[in-house]
This record gives C-alpha cells, sequence and structure tokens, in this order.
C-alpha cells in the first residue's frame, strides 16, 4: 500500500510539471492548424480548408514583438513577456493607443503551442512551430 501511494505521489508530481514557454522557445513562426470558438453559441471554428488557403499565423520575435498574420496581412501586432502560463500581449491600436490582455497557454512544447483568450469572444488556438 505506502509502495503504491508513493508510486501515486511521483506520477502526480511528473504530470503537474509541463514544459513552461520563455521567449527563447516562443521565437519564431507558429502556423495556426486549429482555432476555434468554444464560448461562442453556439460554438464556432474555422474550418481546415480555409486554414490552409489563409495561413494564420503568430510570430514571436527577438524583440520581444509579436505579429499575428492572416490571409496575407497583419491582423494584430505589439509586444508580449511571459508571466507563468500566460503570455501577455500589449497591443498597438490604430491611432498609437493600446490595450493589453492574456493568451492562456492551455499546453506547450517546443513544437505545438495551445493558447486562449478569455470571455465571450474568446478563442482557442492550437499551432505548430515552422
Amino acid at each position: 500500500m505506502r509502495t503504491l501511494l508513493y508510486l501515486l505521489a511521483i506520477t502526480i508530481c511528473f504530470g503537474a510539471c509541463k514544459p513552461s514557454a520563455t521567449p527563447d522557445k516562443l521565437y519564431g513562426k507558429w502556423n495556426y492548424t486549429r482555432v476555434r470558438n468554444p464560448l461562442a453559441n453556439p460554438p464556432d471554428s474555422v474550418g481546415k480548408e480555409t486554414l490552409a488557403s489563409e495561413k494564420p499565423y503568430i510570430e514571436f520575435t527577438r524583440q520581444d514583438s509579436l505579429i499575428i498574420n492572416w490571409d496575407g496581412k497583419v491582423l494584430s501586432h505589439g509586444t508580449f513577456k511571459v508571466d507563468g502560463s500566460n503570455i501577455r500581449y500589449k497591443e498597438i491600436l490604430a491611432g498609437g493607443q493600446t490595450r493589453e490582455f492574456p493568451f492562456h497557454i492551455e499546453n506547450f512544447s517546443d513544437k505545438q503551442i495551445i493558447f486562449s483568450t478569455a470571455g465571450k469572444d474568446g478563442s482557442e488556438v492550437t499551432a505548430v512551430k515552422e
């Protein structure tokens, strides 16, 4: 019984330890493979054909800037910093105004990231590193 409890504790510890995102690990271009809006009514997602033709991606640069590109156009740009399991994004809006919000990192590896935004219009994005 005691051995079983030790094994269970070790398994839980290893299961809770997931790779964390750092700027160095984020730098580069991440191509979107899935985009969904689970809180929309009804829930919504972007089709595979749309993703294949419009080629959306998010790019993190060494100057800690972030660019979101969709269909060959910059959809959003700004700066970022990693804060635990969040990417704090400071978006630069028209007229020089800014707004800040987090991308919550759901899952991260050197090859794939799943992140989400909160709220009714929130979305969840899966992207793979180029």
